[in-house]
């Protein structure tokens, strides 16, 4: 048997932790699963019941000023069954999901999905359930 690695976390670093809290609940239904309190920081890491992985929050307590996101940063991906009412949900709480669009591939795959900014401007692609995107 050999030792496969397993994603378990990405971490995105934050201002305001009762903001970005809402905003992952109201969006995603992340809730926390841990929450690390230290000296100059405070790692909070947010899961669901439907993965493993989990979103790992870093609030830097000396941090007053937005973070740069740079050029390097994509985006986080996040599967949805009905596409279409995660939409609508997150328009009617005033979150303000992009347009809905869809990427057609030439082996017969498709895309759909929407982009939402959460508090700090980190981008999130949703995603609706299906062809390669479980």
């Amino acid at each position: 048997m050999t030792d496969t690695p397993k994603l378990i976390h990405s971490m995105i670093r934050i201002r305001e932790e009762a903001r970005s809290l809402d905003f992952y609940r109201t969006a995603f239904a992340l809730e926390i699963a841990d929450r690390l309190d230290f000296d100059s920081f405070t790692l909070i890491y947010l899961s669901n019941p439907e993965s493993g992985f989990e979103l790992e929050l870093t609030v830097n307590k000396s941090q007053s000023e937005a973070y740069d996101l740079g050029n390097g940063y994509g985006h986080l991906a996040v599967s949805v069954a009905d596409l279409d009412a995660t939409h609508a949900r997150m328009t009617e709480a005033g979150l303000a999901p992009g347009d809905l669009k869809e990427l057609a591939h030439s082996s017969g795959g498709k895309a759909r999905f929407f982009f939402i900014a959460d508090p700090d401007g980190y981008k999130i692609e949703v995603l609706q359930r299906g062809w390669r995107f479980l």
